[in-house]
């Protein structure tokens, strides 16, 4: 069951957790450190920032030109032989440490490795948030035991993309023996995408709904998180749900009411 801290968080925009954000440098890359930390801030405040690993290893050496930008405190853990991952237990002692201080609302794991998937179901067992990030390989067992996933992919710096253009070329032009570049379209618009989870989205829709057969777009987005912890808008071109949902009419039909008490909207949504 999801966290009551979270879906306050998903329904309300002021941060209310006190986070412990360890990250495991051996399967994070330092490049989605900004953009972790700004999404970070969104569930809350990162009371703790450790990052473990060997530091002295030349694969080590992007995270080093950032600790001190982002006040992230370096856990040094030597590997004591080859083949052995003394990094894992590191911070797995350091986040029981952490728990028993009874300190914090909840943890930020930034790991792909699956084998910090029992410390993920411990802290939870304690009734703590935890909030996982990692790449796109991160093995579902370690995703599903997280309240929420975010794949780092979608952190990264956005880079301007080079007006590089695909060459669509119609059969009147072939016949012709023509190489004009009819409807050139960028080349990031052929880029596959993540596959539309639609039965897991419709399954949260039909337990979110009221008595009308509507449901509120927080509550929807707090059941689609307990279903699908991976879940993320910005995996299929939308930055927030809302969007997403607006834009998917195949499958939604919405509907934009007065919030009681208030001047501002609230988005209402139903299977099509």
């Amino acid at each position: 069951m999801v966290s009551p801290r979270l879906v306050a968080k998903i329904e309300s925009e002021e941060p209310t957790l006190r986070l412990a954000v360890l990250i495991d440098a051996d399967n994070a890359q330092a490049a989605v450190i900004e953009g972790l930390l700004a999404e970070i801030a969104k569930f809350g405040e990162a009371t703790v920032k450790r990052i473990y690993g060997d530091f002295t290893a030349p694969t080590s050496a992007s995270w080093k030109k950032v600790l001190q930008r982002y006040a992230i405190k370096p856990m040094q853990q030597f590997a004591y032989t080859t083949g052995k991952n003394a990094t894992d237990s590191t911070l797995i002692i350091d986040a029981m440490d952490l728990l028993y201080t009874r300190k914090f609302d909840g943890f930020c794991l930034v790991t792909s490795d699956s084998d910090f998937t029992g410390l993920a179901m411990r802290l939870r067992e304690e009734g703590l948030t935890v909030l996982g990030f990692g790449e796109k390989k991160t093995p579902d067992a370690f995703r599903n035991a997280c309240h929420k996933f975010v794949f780092t992919e979608v952190l990264r710096p956005t880079v301007e993309p080079a007006a590089t253009t695909v060459k669509v070329v119609s059969d009147q032009n072939i016949e012709n023996g023509q190489k004009s570049t009819v409807n050139a379209l960028p080349a990031e618009a052929v880029e596959q995408k993540t596959e539309f989870p639609k039965k897991s989205v419709l399954a949260a829709l039909e337990q979110s709904v009221d008595d009308t057969g509507w449901a509120h777009l927080g509550t929807f987005g707090s059941y689609l998180t307990r279903l699908q912890p991976d879940f993320d808008s910005r995996l299929y071109g939308y930055k927030k749900l809302s969007d997403l949902v607006k834009t998917k009419t195949d499958i939604f039909v919405t509907e934009e009411r007065p919030a009681p008490g208030s001047s501002q909207k609230v988005l209402y949504l139903r299977a099509r």
